[in-house]
Parts: C-alpha cells; structure tokens; sequence
C-alpha cells in the first residue's frame, strides 16, 4: 500500500555549555573578530558535562515525542544520522531505542557526515511511503568538540553540539509533504575526515586501536560548495519544473555563515529566505539542518510553503529534499 509522509513534530536540544568566540582564543591563537569575519560564528555549544551523542540525540527524541500526539510505543523506526556516534558497536540509534523505551521499533544509524539529515528524511520517507511503517523518528546529533584538535584553529573554531528530530507518520497521498530529492556523492577521503583507524602493520600484544581527529581543508572545502551546490540547487528543482524564486525557505547544512550567503547570492535569493543558527550554535554537522527546521517550523506557518533542504558534507555526499506543506 503506497502512502504519503508528513513531518508530524520537531525538536531540537543543544548542551548548557555555550562556549564564545573569546572562550576560544584563551586556548588557541584566534580571535573573535577573525572568527566572525570568516564564519558569522560568534557562539556555540559544548557537551562540558559528560552528555554524549546517544544523550543529546535521546533529549531531542523525547521532545519530539512531547510535541506530538505518540508514544515511545507508537515509533516503527528510529533512524540516526552522525559522524560523531558514541562507538561503531552498537549504533547510536539501538541506544536512543532504549533510552526511550520505543520497544516496537528498529533502529540503525546513517554516516553521510554533515548531508545526514537530508539523506535520514530520504530514508525514512521510503518506509513510511512502503506502507509497511507508520511513524519514524529521524534524529540528527553530534558532540563534535568530541573529534576536536583545538590546536588546529583553522577546524576547532567551527563546531558545536547539538541534536534535532522530527517525527513523520504516514498519511494519504493527497497530504503528501516530501515531494522530491536528488542525492549525490563524489568518492573524496583527502579533503575533509575524521575518526579515522589505522589496521595494524604487525601483529604485537601492545597493539591498540587509535583514531584521529577531525580535519579539514577548509579553502578547498569552501570552494567545492561554491562550486556545486547552487548549481546542483537549480537543477534539482528544474527537474520539478520549479526555480529557485518558487521556494519560500531553504535550510542547509550549517557550515558557515559566509558559504550560506554565497550559495544566496549564486542563486540570486535574499538572505530572508534561508533559515541559519550557524551565528549561536555553530557548525553542528548533521545536526545543523535539523535544528534550523525545529526553529522555522515554530516561527513560520508552513502551510502552503515549499521548504528546500539541501546539505553537503565529507564524502563528499551531498543532496536536497523538497517539502511541501
């Protein structure tokens, strides 16, 4: 039985610890003024207190669940997006499944980097659009200050905690939200990474298994969102028979104030359109999308509104989902 997909809830939960830019330069060799200047960032949130990925991920569930008519019990699946995830066994999402009871669902995690939230949606529309599932929950969360080098002030300087979630239920066609997407990725292990595992060389009692922190190229980074994801952005909704100008709200990944008024300006739509908490929460990762649509969902009336997600992140993956409400 084929059937629609409608957000039902969202929410969002970030850690108490808000950490300034001049926090900041107490530890690494920065400043505020060149923070803002080159990102619009002038805070973010840490998990200071021992909250982990699963945790913050849980708080946001919860609130999920809080702002809807369901129950734990109600959910079918429970799909995680992160980078960050509290280890590779066992996923992020079998520990929320148990934090929050929800005894009827299965659970799996999705590592898309920061595009993870927008290819989450995608999967779980599938589901609920099989007929087989009734009621997702899609988190994105990330404690990145976890994978943080902060004597690497060119990376460190980005990123914040924090976790999203909204809730979609099945509904008939004819109340339809998730109209259309286009996923894409660009096989590239050099430019952005994290948490990587060395195998061993030679087999030694003393062998123990390490990982590395996050890094990036950020120039090259910056350049390869300039490059594609406004045009990838228009030629997506060409395929809909729409242009940008049609869209009342896009959300995308968090990266950067600057990188998000220049794909504005590539696409040649105001600032006023694209909703941003990179400037308070910092780059959340995957995260950062959901929580922009728990923040527009609750100032805006969506209905009759077309809303563009499009993230993009190491991979480098990168993709966009159309609602309309």
């Amino acid at each position: 039985m084929t059937q629609g997909t409608k957000i039902v809830a969202s929410a969002h939960y970030v850690p108490k610890d808000i950490i300034s830019n001049d926090d900041l330069t107490a530890i690494m060799d920065t400043s505020d003024e060149w923070i803002q200047a080159h990102t619009g960032i002038q805070a973010r949130h840490m998990s200071l207190q021992g909250e982990n990925t699963s945790d913050l991920a849980t708080q946001a569930a919860k609130q999920a669940l809080d702002n809807s008519d369901l129950t734990a019990d109600d959910i079918d699946l429970i799909i995680v997006t992160t980078f960050t995830p509290d280890g590779l066994a066992p996923s992020t999402a079998a520990l929320v499944q148990r934090n929050l009871g929800a005894h009827h669902a299965w659970a799996y995690d999705i590592s898309t980097a920061c595009a993870g939230f927008v290819f989450g949606m995608s999967t779980a529309d599938k589901f609920i659009k099989s007929g087989q599932y009734n009621h997702a929950l899609v988190i994105s969360a990330e404690v990145n200050s976890k994978m943080m080098d902060f004597k690497d002030r060119t990376s460190a300087v980005f990123f914040g905690d924090g976790a999203g979630a909204v809730i979609l239920s099945g509904t008939d066609m004819a109340n339809n939200q998730v109209i259309g997407e286009q996923m894409r990725t660009v096989g590239n292990a050099d430019v952005v990474h994290s948490g990587r595992i060395a195998p061993m060389r030679q087999l030694s009692a003393d062998n123990y298994p390490t990982i590395d922190a996050f890094q990036q190229i950020g120039r090259q980074v910056f350049d390869e969102v300039i490059s594609i994801i406004p045009d990838h952005v228009e030629t997506f909704l060409a395929t809909k028979n729409l242009e940008p100008a049609d869209i009342d709200f896009f959300i995308t990944h968090q990266a950067n104030l600057r990188i998000i008024e220049q794909i504005a300006a590539a696409i040649n739509q105001p600032m006023t359109k694209f909703s941003t908490n990179v400037v308070y929460y910092g780059n959340t990762s995957s995260a950062g999308i959901a929580m922009a649509f728990d923040e527009l969902a609750k100032k805006e009336k969506l209905i009759g509104k077309k809303v563009l997600l499009t993230g993009f992140g190491a991979g480098f993956t990168y993709g966009s989902l159309l609602l309309q409400f």
